[in-house]
């Protein structure tokens, strides 16, 4: 079926409260580096031509060629019954075997992940191919023989950033087992709740783990997991528990036998085990990615098992541009879905040399990020926005330092302002690398949007246009396409399925329709799917040269007097105010507009807070946007309220410019800083 012409659809024409206003200046085009490599497969003559919209679906064939399959499939997509979408039918395949076994012929003896511990002092350690396969048979061989583990059964990993989390993840997937990773900064409360949602048998965790130069102990939350799981109804059958270093267990709390097992000595008589990798169906699950949070009941985003790794291999190719010299570190955690498809599944597809480091990047100094760089030789580097302004404001200068060879830096997990990206460009990059802003989300399962490395020219602020194969629409309320270069922004949705999309919500398919599909959906009986775009939630603008900036989520729209503003538009206003290290604007009541936006600002190192500084930030967001975008308050404070993975817990600074409780706070890095920021709120001081 040929995809729908954007320009045969009507386009709305209205303006004004239908869309979000966007006042952020369009940034000019910054040209490839000129000595950079340019990619030989995607600077492919005709490449682009063969993904053209009307050759949907069987473009994605290219993507899955990628892959070794026991058997090809038969059909790229079954879209008989939308929008439950079946990728590849009919091919059967296995991810470790690609991540892994066919690598052994040409690259047994290479690297395939480099260990930093967090203590500076402990050399990297590398695991070889050879080595990965070795580990990861005999997981499976126990899992399956000593424990009896069929294919289908879930097992949660509650892991930290070590070897031992791609390992567990691989023996999963060469047994069948869709595996569920709980990021190890999550509470036990929040673990044992996926378990019982994934109704998992198993649970494979360690005993701790160094974050910020402090041991963590995972045993805890170990014990609590169970607790709440048997509580929802559901325990886990066995908790298999790997000590943090070989031979040497830290926690002091003992095994409670049966339930618990020492996994190190388990896995003793397996050593030169060879596990037979499962044949599976292209549609098996994979593996269940639960979002972030840890109130309400979880919602365990399904990945489908061709589809997925298909997309995670071709945006890897096509995007990271992996050649198997690169030494590639993607500074995010496995816990979330960037470290699965791009630390794991991805890269290793491809063979790949991959960086895991255990802790954070600013211990013990903000400088660590580049002396690891530097040491281990990393050509593409990829991390998050938060990040990004992190090492920006505790170490301006530190990239400078050292002699790092970057051709390649990616941006996930939100947008990266214009500020932000030119720091990036310059001081990480030294203007010799390309810089991806990318676009995409848990449920998509691979990059949406961004520009090819080394061959699309990149604008700060913009992730670029659709990747091969992806063509995004902007939308206005009524459902009708905003066409590009009109300067109205709108719902970003995705108007065709696409091989890493997810496949369900675990246990839930209403709530995966209602969720995702509901919105412009007009024929709810259609077996079309033109007729099922994908919503993604976030709010976006297309230029007239096709690239698209990403506004936030919908949800983060502020509505002042009928007039929608973009709260991230309203915070790369704050960060054009020198000093200003990061920005968070939030909603806050008020009787006579409805919602006005309220500013909370941080400062990079150095800088003072003063009156003085508030007003500029007040300024300049006038400047920028508009008197009516005028924030209420502008309050600098010491630190804003982060997610163990970095990322500004928004909800918490809304509550409290509002008045109400902040919630809960489990998932917070530092909770510390949220009594100050009530106190000062509260006080108006």
């Amino acid at each position: 079926m040929d995809m729908p012409d954007p320009e045969r659809l009507p386009a709305s024409d209205r303006g004004g409260e239908a869309d979000i206003a966007v006042h952020w200046p369009e940034e000019p085009l910054v040209p490839p580096p000129r000595n950079l490599r340019r990619p030989p497969h995607i600077a492919e003559p005709g490449l682009r031509e063969r993904f053209r919209r009307d050759r949907f679906p069987a473009y994605f064939d290219e993507y899955a060629q990628l892959l070794t399959w026991n058997r090809r499939w038969d059909r790229t997509l079954d879209s008989d019954h939308p929008p439950f979408y079946r990728w590849f039918v009919g091919g059967t395949l296995n991810a470790s075997v690609n991540c892994v076994d066919r690598h052994l012929p040409g690259r047994a003896g290479a690297p395939a992940l480099i260990f930093v511990p967090e203590a500076e002092a402990d050399p990297p350690q590398i695991v070889t191919y050879r080595e990965l396969f070795d580990r990861v048979n005999a997981l499976a061989a126990y899992l399956a023989r000593g424990l009896g583990a069929v294919a289908g059964e879930r097992v949660t990993l509650h892991l930290p950033m070590t070897p031992d989390l791609p390992v567990a993840m691989l023996a999963c997937a060469r047994l069948g087992l869709p595996h569920s990773v709980v990021f190890s900064g999550f509470s036990g409360e929040a673990c044992g709740l996926r378990i019982a949602d994934s109704r998992s048998r198993f649970l494979i965790t360690m005993d701790g783990y160094f974050r910020n130069g402090r041991w963590v102990d995972l045993r805890e939350a170990a014990d609590r997991a169970y607790r709440v799981a048997h509580a929802q109804g559901h325990a886990p059958e066995r908790v298999l528990v790997l000590p943090r270093t070989p031979g040497h267990w830290r926690s002091e709390r003992p095994l409670r036998a049966p339930v618990e097992a020492d996994l190190e000595a388990e896995l003793a008589g397996y050593r030169s085990a060879r596990e037979p990798a499962r044949e599976l169906a292209s549609d098996h699950p994979l593996f269940l990615m639960y979002t972030s949070g840890t109130t309400g009941r979880p919602k365990g985003v399904q990945h489908n098992l061709g589809g997925y790794l298909a997309y995670a291999a071709g945006t890897t190719y096509y995007y990271q541009d992996l050649d198997p010299e690169d030494v590639y570190w993607c500074m995010a955690d496995i816990g979330w879905i960037t470290g699965h498809t791009y630390i794991v599944y991805g890269p290793l597809a491809l063979g790949a040399q991959v960086v895991l480091y255990e802790g954070i990047p600013t211990y013990p100094d903000p400088e660590r990020p580049w002396r690891i760089a530097e040491r281990l030789g990393v050509t593409v580097f990829h991390t998050s926005p938060t990040a990004i302004r992190q090492l920006r404001r505790l170490a301006p200068n530190g990239p400078g330092r050292h002699r790092t060879s970057f051709r390649l830096l990616t941006s996930v997990g939100e947008p990266i302002e214009p500020e932000t990206w030119h720091w990036y460009h310059a001081e990480v990059g030294r203007g010799a690398a390309s810089v991806l802003d990318t676009w995409w989300q848990t449920e998509t399962g691979g990059i949406l949007c961004s520009t090819a490395p080394g061959i699309d020219p990149m604008k700060p602020g913009s992730a670029g246009p659709g990747v091969l194969g992806i063509h995004p629409q902007i939308r206005d309320e009524d459902g009708r396409i905003i066409p590009p270069g009109s300067h109205r922004a709108g719902a970003l949705v995705i108007p065709h399925p696409w091989p890493g999309q997810m496949a369900t919500i675990w246990g839930d398919p209403r709530r995966y329709v209602e969720t995702y599909f509901q919105r412009f959906n007009t024929s709810p009986e259609s077996t079309d799917w033109n007729d099922w775009p994908y919503l993604t939630g976030d709010g976006a603008v297309q230029a007239a040269d096709g690239y698209f900036r990403i506004l936030g989520r919908i949800d983060d729209v502020i509505n002042v007097a009928g007039h929608r503003l973009g709260a991230k538009e309203i915070e790369s206003a704050c960060l054009t105010v020198p000093g200003i290290a990061e920005a968070a604007v939030v909603p806050v009541n008020d009787p006579v507009k409805g919602r006005c936006p309220e500013a909370y600002v941080s400062l990079r190192s150095g800088t003072d807070p003063s009156p003085e500084l508030a007003d500029r930030v007040t300024r300049a967001i006038e400047s920028r946007i508009g008197k009516i975008a005028r924030p209420t308050h502008v309050w600098i404070v010491a630190d804003m309220p982060k997610t163990r993975s970095g990322k500004i817990l928004r909800r918490v600074l809304s509550a409290i410019s509002n008045g109400r409780p902040p919630g809960d706070l489990t998932t917070l890095a530092n909770p510390e800083v949220v009594a100050e920021i009530e106190r000062r709120v509260r006080s108006k001081d």
